[in-house]
Order: C-alpha cells, then sequence, then structure tokens
C-alpha cells in the first residue's frame, strides 16, 4: 500500500482545513517545498498536492508551487484543486504532475472528464469520489450532488478509471480514524463484476494512528492520504519510513 502524504496549499503555503472548511484553515509551514523535501527524506515516493485557492477559483492558481515541488524533488505528485478545462490539465502536466484529481467536474461536466481519460489514459486521471452521508460532495464539499458514492464509482470504472480517491468528509481532519466500512463496501462492489478491472481505491480522512494503515491495507486499499495525522505529530515520519 503507497503512502501518500498530502500538502494543501492556500496562498502558496502549506494549510489543513477541518471537514474542508475554509474558516479553520491553520497553517503548517511557509514553505511547501521544505515538507516536500522532509517527505522525500523520509523514503517517500508520493505526494497529494491540493491547490484550495484553486478549488475555490474554480481553475488552477497554484501550479508555480507544483512546478517547484517537481522540480526540486523526484515525488510522483498527484495534483488537484479546481481542474475544469483542457488547459488546466495541460499547465499541471507540464508543471510536473505524474497524475490529476477530477472531482465535480466528473460530476458536473462528465464528457469533458471522460474525454480527459481518453486522452491521457485511466492511469494518469484519478476520479475523486469524496463522500458526504454516502453522496458525492463537489464544489470544495460546499455541495452535495445527487450521486450515490458506490454507483457513481462503478459507472467509471466502466470508462476505464484506474485509481480512485475517497475521503468521508465527515472524517476529514477530524483524527478519529478512516470510515474502514465504506472502504470495504467500495472494495468489495467493485470488484464483484468479471467484466470491470479492479479499481485502485485510495482511501484518506480521518487517518490518526500508525495501526490503521495495515487495516487499510488488509481491506485492499492501494493507497493512503495522509495529512493532519502528521502535521500533528500523531503519526511520525519515523514510523512511516517502517512501513514504507
Amino acid at each position: 500500500m503507497r503512502i501518500i502524504p498530502a500538502i494543501d496549499i492556500i496562498d502558496g503555503k502549506c494549510v489543513r482545513l477541518t471537514k474542508g472548511d475554509y474558516e479553520t484553515k491553520k497553517i503548517y509551514n511557509e514553505n511547501p517545498l521544505e515538507v516536500a523535501k522532509m517527505f522525500e527524506g523520509s523514503g517517500i515516493e508520493y505526494l497529494h498536492l491540493v491547490d484550495l485557492d484553486g478549488a475555490k477559483a474554480k481553475h488552477i492558481v497554484n501550479y508555480k508551487v507544483l512546478e517547484q515541488i517537481a522540480s526540486k524533488t523526484k515525488l510522483k505528485i498527484d495534483f488537484g484543486g479546481g481542474l475544469k478545462t483542457n488547459e488546466d490539465l495541460h499547465i499541471a502536466f507540464n508543471s510536473g504532475a505524474k497524475q490529476i484529481t477530477g472531482g465535480s467536474i466528473a460530476v458536473k461536466d462528465r464528457s469533458t472528464f471522460e474525454g480527459w481519460i481518453s486522452k491521457y489514459g485511466g492511469n494518469k486521471i484519478i476520479l475523486g469520489a469524496d463522500s458526504d452521508a454516502g453522496k458525492v460532495a463537489i464544489s470544495g464539499w460546499l455541495e452535495k450532488s445527487e450521486d450515490d458514492v458506490i454507483p457513481f464509482i462503478k459507472d467509471y470504472q466502466k470508462k476505464r478509471i484506474q485509481y480512485v480517491i475517497c475521503t468521508d468528509i465527515s472524517k476529514d481532519g477530524m483524527l478519529e480514524g478512516p470510515s474502514f466500512d465504506l472502504y470495504k463496501d467500495i472494495i468489495e462492489s467493485c470488484t464483484n463484476s468479471s467484466s470491470d478491472q479492479s479499481i485502485k481505491l485510495i482511501a484518506s480522512g480521518g487517518i490518526s494512528h500508525i495501526d490503521e494503515l495495515p487495516k487499510l491495507k488488509a481491506l485492499g486499499c492501494e493507497g493512503v492520504i495522509i495529512g493532519k495525522a502528521i502535521y500533528e505529530n500523531r503519526i511520525s515520519l519515523k514510523e512511516l519510513e517502517k512501513f514504507v
């Protein structure tokens, strides 16, 4: 199981929110590159980089931060937040993203998102399917769509999506443990059909203790995104180094 630390960016700074609420913003470091280098120094190979300004503005904003981290580390970066147009995607990949995550666009503009999957392949485009009481949350989690999470994922599975990030919003930033039951349901539901390829599910939200990681691995999660637990020293980089 891949360990994927998260860096969320507002005004070029490394921050964390609670349940996606911008009013709860806490700045952890003025220099995201410094944080990324610290992760890399601990043997971590992957990074989940979120442009929170972009999510609000509905277009890419912090691509310079992406460019800086991509050019000065060897981290494989998946990038998301406000990617709405082909131009946004072009900028993200040109700035060094290895993968991009699309959430709201996968609900609101399916034809564009499906076009991205066709053009770049299901291994480069990640489906963001964040859960708000079982419904897919969109628009920086400010809206709840009519789509149920599991049918939504299964539908995109048929369109050849491979990677799915699922955050249970009620758990995000709470440090109370992840949504094991939700991930179990998704993995079981999306591996039953022999006609569909299995999805690679990346768990996100609520990670609070190193002991939760083997449980997620046992469920079949392909990766886990860890944010606040690292910044609040609930999980040390030494512990992650051993797990990696």
